[in-house]
C-alpha cells in the first residue's frame, strides 16, 4: 500500500501555481514601481521556474529600472536563451546599449536583431536611428527615422530628430521642414523653436530667427543661449535696416 505525500511537499502542481502567484504578485509590485520587492518576488519565481522566458524578461526590466544596467542584459541574455528570436528581449537590450551604457555599435547590433525579427515596429527603426545619430551617421540616422515615419507619421520626436540630422549635414531648408513637421504636432516645445531659429540663423534669415528664439524665450525665460543668440539675430536686423 502505497504511502500519501506529506502536505508540504514539492508537487508538480503546489510548484507551478508558487510560481505563477510569485509571478503576478512580481507583476503588480512592478506596476507600481516597487522595483527591489518586484524584484524578489521574480527571482523566488525563477528559482521553481527557471525556464519561464518571461520571468527573465520582466526581471530584466525591473533590474533597468533600478539601474543594474548589466544584470538586465544579464537577464535578457537568459530570455534570449530561451527564445532567440524575441522581438522585444533583442529591443530592451538594444535600449540599455544606446540610452544608459552609451555603445551605440553594440545598440545597433541589437536593434539590426529585432528589426530582423519585426520590421513593422516603430521604435525598432527610431533607436536605432537615435544610435546611428550619435555616430554622426546622419545619413543612416535619417532613413531610420523615415522608416519610422512611415509606421507613424504624426511622431513628433522622429520629426525633430530628422531635423537635428539634416541640419548636422548642413541641409538647413530640410531641415527646417522636418521641424516645421514637428512644431505642428507639438508647439509648445522650447527645442524646437530653438532649433528653427539656429536653421534660420545659419541661413542668414535673422528676423525670422529672432521671431524663432522669442518664442523659445517664452517657453524657457531663463535660457541664456536663446537670449544670447535672440540678441545677436537683433543686432543684425538693426544693422540691416
Amino acid at each position: 500500500m502505497s504511502q500519501a505525500a506529506p502536505a508540504n511537499a514539492d508537487t508538480p502542481s503546489l510548484v507551478t501555481q508558487d510560481y505563477k502567484d510569485w509571478y503576478r504578485q512580481g507583476k503588480r509590485l512592478e506596476k507600481k514601481g516597487h522595483y527591489e520587492e518586484a524584484l524578489t518576488y521574480y527571482d523566488k519565481a525563477i528559482g521553481v521556474c527557471p525556464d519561464e522566458y518571461w520571468l527573465w524578461y520582466d526581471r530584466g526590466c525591473v533590474l533597468r529600472e533600478l539601474a543594474h544596467y548589466e544584470q538586465a542584459i544579464a537577464s535578457f541574455d537568459r530570455a534570449l536563451g530561451l527564445r532567440p528570436n524575441d522581438y522585444w528581449a533583442w529591443y530592451s537590450r538594444g535600449y540599455i546599449l544606446l540610452e544608459d551604457l552609451e555603445q551605440f555599435e553594440e545598440a545597433i547590433a541589437n536593434f539590426d536583431k529585432a528589426l530582423a525579427i519585426r520590421r513593422d515596429d516603430y521604435w525598432g527603426w527610431f533607436r536605432r536611428g537615435d544610435a546611428f545619430r550619435h555616430l554622426e551617421r546622419y545619413e543612416d540616422a535619417i532613413s531610420d527615422y523615415d522608416e519610422a515615419l512611415s509606421i507613424r507619421r504624426d511622431d513628433y520626436w522622429a520629426w525633430f530628430r530628422r531635423g537635428d540630422a539634416l541640419r548636422h549635414l548642413g541641409r538647413y531648408e530640410q531641415a527646417l521642414k522636418s521641424y516645421d513637421a514637428a512644431l505642428c504636432l507639438r508647439s509648445d516645445h522650447f527645442w524646437t523653436h530653438y532649433k528653427i531659429g539656429d536653421t534660420l540663423r545659419y541661413l542668414e534669415r535673422y528676423e525670422e530667427a529672432l521671431i524663432s528664439y522669442q518664442k523659445a524665450i517664452k517657453l524657457k525665460p531663463d535660457d541664456e543661449y536663446a537670449w544670447y543668440n535672440s540678441a545677436c539675430c537683433a543686432a543684425r536686423v538693426g544693422k540691416n535696416r
